[in-house]
């Protein structure tokens, strides 16, 4: 696999985190799991459920030696917002999401947490002011 980095870029390889002095294409050649920069939230950006999932599976990708407290976490959210959701996509992708957490396969499982992130705030938008929660 290729990965093209642009100067000053970051990237977090198994647990490693590497910063570019230039334009560089690196070519990871075995299995690894990695995350680019671009895909990283920062933890003031975790404002709602699905975000704060997102954040806690973040966590578990980029520290894989270092997880048990996030799995933890981890679990414990999907309870919660599988007893708050509602809405059949929502659950659909938090049973995707598990699945990959599941088979270890954290960057799916990112993914598949990201893309319900225009669901959440659809929903979130169409609440009353008082209920903000995933529906």
């Amino acid at each position: 696999m290729n990965i093209s980095l642009r100067r000053g870029e970051r990237i977090f390889i198994n647990g490693a985190v590497l910063k570019v002095d230039r334009k560089v294409c690196l070519e990871l050649l075995n299995d690894v799991t990695f995350l680019l920069e671009s895909h990283v939230m920062q933890a003031e950006a975790a404002t709602t459920p699905l975000k704060r999932l997102y954040f806690i599976i973040q966590t578990m990708l980029m520290s894989p030696n270092d997880c048990e407290t996030a799995l933890q976490l981890c679990r414990e959210m999907f309870i919660s917002l599988s007893s708050s959701a509602h809405d059949p996509r929502i659950m659909e992708g938090l049973r995707t999401a598990v699945r990959n957490i599941e088979d270890k396969k954290m960057f799916e499982a990112l993914k598949a947490v990201r893309g319900l992130f225009p669901v959440e705030a659809e929903l979130m938008a169409s609440e009353p002011e008082g209920a903000r929660e995933v529906a």
